[in-house]
Order: structure tokens, then C-alpha cells, then sequence
């Protein structure tokens, strides 16, 4: 598994570069990596979990998806919980920013690529149950976090984003064994397969834009990154080592909890007027860090988990 996850980090880390040197030499701007962005969100991902969920039906993967719900909610519960302890208010313009870096993971740019590559399909058909959780806390909660305020319109159009839209049909599909026709099919796939190098390639592009001087001079941003790449993670660990469920979803969730920041993190900063510089460089620590941190979680957990 070691090996595997390295070779899968390896792999990531070249393409990370690629967008790094795109960036550099002029073939992808700001506005263009905005571009690519809304393309992985709204039509590569979407489609990557309805081929996801085109499999056979078996009770096991039902009753596997339900405990991945479950778990979903168990640990953002637990992420807000911790982050509320460990990051206060008092003294710190940036508790808000930071306590949501440290809650919510990138379970879709970095999570999907990852889980697709130890786990396979099934992996990600486990995946969708996380990200649907994951949106739901993240268009409530966060926005609340972010914002000092609830928004329902916020919310609801949150909720209503493609991913979502399509991992509810895909579900559907999947519990009434629909298949799609091979043409429509095949396309979902050669779509499904772009999301892995188009996340880095954005990735890249992102990390390209950081200070990377006034990044490694800010304290907060090593302690902050400890808590969301190896705190949080050894938590869930030692959690999901007693949790009677799948080996499949158990790696999912310790997966995509040892997952760097969503990159949410720098559009609600921009959108709730934060601090988008400090954010965009919590995204770029955590995203190369845990090309460290992750491979040994997920070694860990494939020990433990069987």
C-alpha cells in the first residue's frame, strides 16, 4: 500500500508541477485557472461520480455508503468540535479563516484522485457519500463560520451545485439499475478521466501564485497546517479502529480526512472579504506538505483497518 501511495504522491506531485510551469511561462493566467476550476467542478467531477456509481448493485456497497455517511457527519462534527477547542477567538483576526482550514478538506481536487488510484470505483462510489456531507456542512456551516451569518440563499444554491446534483442521480441510477447506453457512457468515462491531472494542473497553477517568502515566515501557518494534516487525521485513525464498518470506506474517510484544505477556503475569503492572501497560502503549505503526511495515514490505516 506504501508504495502504491507514493507512486499515486509521485505522480500527483509532477503534474502539481506542470501547472506550476504553466503558470510560469504564461500558458494558464489567473483568469484561466478560474476557467479550468469551474470545468472540474461542474462537469468533469459531476460526471467522474455518476461513472462512479454505474456498478452492480450489492448489499454490501449500501450498507458500506450508509457507514460513509455516517462517518462523513461523525467527523466534520468532530473537525468543528476540535477547531473550536484548539483555534480561539480571542487575539486572532483569522480564527474564523482558519478554524474552516483546518474543518473541511479537499475531498474533491486532491481526495477523488487519491481514492481512485488505492481504491478504485468502489472507492469513489463510497467517496460520493463524503462529498455530499461535505457540501452540506460547508454551504451551512462554513458559510455561517465565514460569513458571521446564515445565508439561505447561500445555502441552498450550495446545495444545489452539479456534484451534488450528481451524486444524488447517480445514486438513483445506481439503486434502480439503470445503466447508462455506451455511448453517453464511454463520454461520462473519458470525462471521469480528466479529473486527476486537470485538479493538479489547477493546483499548480494555484501554489504558482503564492508568496512563498511571507508564507515560510508565518508561524500561524505551520500550526494551523499540523492541526489539519496530522491532528485531525490521527484522530479519525484512532476513531475508525474500533468502527465495526467496510475496509473500503473506512480508508475513504481516513483518505480524505488527511486531505489538504478545500480550496473553498480562498473563494469564500474572497467572496466574505478575508484575508484571500492568507488563505491561498494555508491551501499551498497544506497541498505540498501532505504529499508528506498522507502516505503515512493511509499506510497506517491499511495496517490497521484489516
Amino acid at each position: 500500500m506504501f508504495i502504491i501511495i507514493m507512486t499515486q504522491i509521485l505522480k500527483m506531485l509532477l503534474l502539481l508541477g506542470t501547472g506550476i510551469l504553466c503558470f510560469r511561462t504564461g500558458l494558464v493566467d489567473q483568469k484561466g485557472n478560474r476557467s479550468l476550476s469551474n470545468i472540474l467542478l461542474n462537469v468533469v467531477s459531476p460526471a467522474l461520480a455518476i461513472s462512479s456509481l454505474q456498478i452492480e448493485y450489492r448489499t454490501d456497497l449500501i450498507q458500506g455508503l450508509a457507514a460513509t455517511y455516517a462517518m462523513a457527519v461523525f467527523t466534520h462534527v468532530l473537525f468543528i468540535t476540535l477547531a473550536t477547542l484548539l483555534i480561539r477567538k480571542k487575539d486572532n483576526p483569522h480564527f474564523d479563516l482558519e478554524r474552516f482550514t483546518v474543518i473541511y478538506s479537499n475531498c474533491g481536487f486532491i481526495g477523488i484522485p487519491l481514492v481512485q488510484s488505492v481504491l478504485g470505483a468502489e472507492g469513489v462510489f463510497y467517496l460520493t457519500a463524503y462529498i455530499t456531507v461535505f457540501n452540506l456542512f460547508s454551504w451551512t456551516h462554513g458559510i455561517l463560520l465565514m460569513s458571521g451569518k446564515s445565508s439561505p440563499k447561500e445555502a441552498v444554491k450550495g446545495l444545489l451545485t452539479p456534484m451534488i446534483v450528481a451524486c444524488i442521480l447517480g445514486l438513483v441510477l445506481f439503486l434502480t439499475q439503470v445503466h447508462l447506453p455506451a455511448v453517453l457512457g464511454d463520454s461520462l468515462s473519458y470525462l471521469a478521466s480528466m479529473n486527476t491531472p486537470l485538479a493538479m494542473l489547477i493546483a499548480g497553477v494555484s501554489v504558482a501564485q503564492t508568496d512563498l517568502v511571507r508564507m515560510l515566515k508565518n508561524v500561524r501557518v505551520y500550526m494551523v497546517s499540523l492541526i489539519r494534516l496530522v491532528l485531525l487525521p490521527l484522530f479519525v485513525l484512532v476513531v475508525l479502529v474500533f468502527l465495526p464498518v467496510p475496509y473500503t470506506a473506512k480508508m475513504v474517510v481516513m483518505i480524505v480526512s488527511a486531505c489538504p484544505t478545500a480550496t473553498s477556503g480562498t473563494t469564500f475569503s474572497l467572496q466574505f472579504g478575508k484575508d484571500y492572501r492568507y488563505a491561498s497560502e494555508l491551501y499551498t503549505f497544506t497541498t505540498v506538505a501532505c504529499l508528506l503526511t498522507i502516505p503515512l495515514f493511509v499506510t497506517a490505516g491499511d495496517y490497521l483497518f484489516r
